[in-house]
């Protein structure tokens, strides 16, 4: 009995912990987003978070954007850099379309040319990632 309580306990704890993986148009891994919002780059290090009211940070905890629930990106200064539209579609603030995020996380650019993966990562995450440098 107790080794089946341990199992469950360690299968808990690897699953809280686990990280999805952003990919290049290659299958290189480029990062990795915890299910915690942490990011972090390919070698493990943290470079930033998302926490659950959408505030993006740094890896200091300074606030570099937001993430609003009406799909709006908004920089530090609370400035709207770009959208998430439903279906996936992501653009500029000036609504230019600068890709794609589809269902199976496949991400295109305009042109609809992929430029990478990010399976299992909210769109919204996957956007900031691949669309929006906030600084």
């Amino acid at each position: 009995m107790k080794k089946i309580l341990l199992s469950l306990i360690l299968s808990l704890v690897a699953c809280s912990a686990f990280a999805q993986r952003i990919q290049s148009s290659t299958y290189a891994t480029i990062g990795y987003i915890k299910s915690d919002g942490t990011i972090q780059d390919r070698n493990y290090h943290v470079v930033g978070h998302i926490n659950s009211s959408g505030k993006v940070m740094d890896a200091s905890y300074r606030a570099i954007g937001y993430i609003k629930s009406d799909g709006r990106i908004q920089d530090s200064s609370y400035r709207t850099v770009g959208y998430v539209k439903d279906g996936g579609k992501i653009q500029d603030s000036s609504y230019r379309t600068l890709g794609y995020i589809k269902e199976d996380g496949k991400v295109q650019d305009s042109s609809y040319r992929t430029v990478g993966y990010a399976k299992g990562v909210p769109v919204e995450w996957a956007a900031l990632f691949f669309f929006f440098n906030l600084k």
